[in-house]
């Protein structure tokens, strides 16, 4: 009971200041409208079938799925820069000295991360409404709920990344542009990588991507298609991304001195 009160605790500090300012938040909130306003015209004139995933119809049914994967990596990988600015001014260490759970701040920062990211899908789905986008009730919840454990496991790493980075901050941006493009151009965010439009070697390398499958369970499940084995290969995908980074933060956490 501790560990979930000290949770609350810590997502209410992380939540609180940017609901008091909401400036920063509402900046934040502008990204999807720069996404549909700035790719819906590409998305003219190409069918679901043409993105390679299987699907039919509108071909937002591939594209807003791989937008959200997107998003969740853009926003999550970057958390760990909040801590950096608290490890800076000194917040961070009177923070370890409270007797709040280690474990349960990080678990907390990544919360309100994926808080954010959730508000943004929400928002990004009901832009969509009026347009042919098929909304399937329950593929949207199973692939927000598999979004919310990708997020939690790709801000864990982000804020593991800033805890070793303390002494040296440039460290963290290097390694996570260095770390972050790969992952996202290699996925298929935007545009899929199938063995039949691919070269091998950029195919390959995309099959190792553990992003690659989690963006295609998200496309499935949100055409509604739950039986296909890439929704099962993109959980495991998620779970294990959510699993290491988790352990990684907490070991760090526990490690973190002042």
């Amino acid at each position: 009971m501790k560990v979930i009160t000290d949770t609350r605790t810590a997502f209410a500090r992380e939540l609180g200041p940017e609901l008091r300012q909401p400036a920063g938040l509402l900046f934040t909130m502008m990204l999807p409208f720069l996404f549909l306003a700035l790719f819906a015209p590409l998305l003219s004139g190409m069918g679901a079938a043409g993105g390679g995933t299987g699907g039919t119809g509108s071909p937002w049914q591939w594209f807003v799925p791989g937008m959200l994967v997107l998003l969740a990596l853009s926003a999550t990988a970057g958390a760990g820069a909040s801590l950096l600015n608290e490890m800076s001014s000194g917040a961070f260490e009177r923070l370890l000295v409270t007797p709040l759970n280690r474990a349960a701040m990080l678990v907390g920062r990544a919360l309100k991360e994926v808080v954010v990211l959730l508000t943004q899908a929400l928002l990004i789905l009901v832009l969509l409404l009026p347009t042919d986008f098929r909304l399937h009730p329950l593929g949207a919840l199973a692939g927000l709920a598999l979004l919310t454990v990708f997020g939690v496991g790709i801000g864990a790493l982000s804020f593991t990344l800033a805890l070793h980075s303390r002494k040296q901050q440039t460290l963290f941006y290097g390694v996570q542009q260095v770390i972050f493009f790969p992952l996202l151009l290699l996925s298929g965010v935007l545009l899929p990588i199938t063995q039949a439009s691919a070269p091998t070697w950029l195919y390959v390398l995309s099959r190792i991507n553990p992003v690659t499958y989690v963006v295609e369970a998200e496309r499935a499940l949100f055409d509604g298609r739950f039986a296909e084995t890439g929704v099962l290969y993109g959980t495991l995908a998620a779970a294990a991304v959510a699993v290491l980074g988790v352990v990684a933060g907490i070991r760090g956490m526990r490690n973190a001195t002042v």
